[in-house]
């Protein structure tokens, strides 16, 4: 592992100001700073449980709420983690995760295949969760798959508390991208018969 795998995004709408760094060889270390206290609290522990070192800064259109932060940051990551993964030589591609949390259990399975597809099967039961809106947590999701050019598949099996099933969520999608993006010992070049991903 010759290479640094890490990128950093800057993109500035009229909505939204983001700054994004991201290490995929890191050790989990978050600085975060949004302005929605559900997502930086999200982001947090997705560093933590992907080992991933990521740094965002974000300013957004808050007074408006907080769905333009939200995606923005979504696609910031998804950007980075295309930019970071380069030619995607010698990785496993291949990731998922079988995640309780507390009473909730949710499978997170992604495939780093150059092709974005979202399949969110994850109902939350409140609107809100604090003052975030939980519908927020599906687009986040969207705006990464769609600019990682991945397949994400996010499927509740049970849950009842609606910040533990985002949770949960949050943390098998850090668990699963942390398989996926691993180099695979027996895997030189990419994985894939194209050649190409």
């Amino acid at each position: 592992m010759t290479e640094s795998r890490t990128a950093s995004i800057h993109r500035e709408t009229a909505e939204t100001k983001i700054r994004l760094e991201l290490n995929l060889d890191g050790t989990g270390k978050a600085e975060i700073r949004t302005g929605v206290g559900f997502l930086d609290h999200m982001l947090v522990l997705f560093a933590k449980h992907s080992q991933f070192d990521l740094m965002v800064d974000a300013h957004g259109d808050l007074e408006v709420d907080a769905h333009h932060t939200t995606e923005d940051v979504g696609i910031c990551l998804g950007l980075a983690m295309l930019k970071a993964l380069g030619d995607k030589r010698g990785i496993r591609r291949y990731g998922h995760m079988i995640l309780p949390m507390e009473e909730t259990l949710v499978t997170v399975a992604c495939d780093l295949s150059g092709r974005s597809y979202l399949v969110f099967n994850a109902p939350i039961p409140s609107q809100k969760i604090g003052e975030f809106d939980s519908e927020l947590v599906e687009d986040f999701w969207q705006a990464f798959a769609n600019n990682a050019l991945c397949n994400f598949h996010v499927l509740l099996h049970y849950g009842r508390n609606s910040h533990h099933i985002a949770e949960g969520i949050f943390k098998a999608a850090a668990r699963s991208l942390r398989h996926a993006t691993e180099f695979d010992p027996r895997q030189s070049g990419i994985p894939s018969s194209k050649g190409l991903l």
